[in-house]
């Protein structure tokens, strides 16, 4: 994982980004934050799972579709079964190591 201090290619509302290799991160200190990095690195490894380029269309599809669903744009994110799979895991730094392969099937 390679973590990149970048504000620029970040909207002002997100504290960082995975985008593979590299997770784009606002504030220098966002480095030393082990839940933090470990919700993106779950992130680089679905994106590595699924061949990136048809991770970002799964994702860019499920933000609409839930968008739809729950009229909100902060509610749709959330939702997103990778963001959910994410958040849901972030805290157990060990849990990449035991992850089964496509688990965000489970948090559709």
């Amino acid at each position: 994982m390679i973590v990149w201090v970048n504000r620029l290619l970040l909207r002002k509302k997100f504290r960082g980004m995975a985008l593979w290799p590299f997770v784009l991160v606002r504030e220098p200190s966002l480095k030393e934050d082990a839940v933090f990095l470990n919700h993106e690195s779950i992130h680089l490894r679905q994106q590595a799972e699924m061949l990136l380029l048809f991770f970002y269309l799964w994702y860019g599809m499920e933000f609409l579709c839930r968008w739809v669903q729950y009229r909100n744009r902060y509610q749709a994110y959330k939702n997103i079964s990778f963001e959910r799979e994410a958040y849901k895991n972030e805290k157990d730094l060990h849990y990449r190591k035991q992850r089964s392969f496509w688990n965000f099937v489970k948090y559709l």
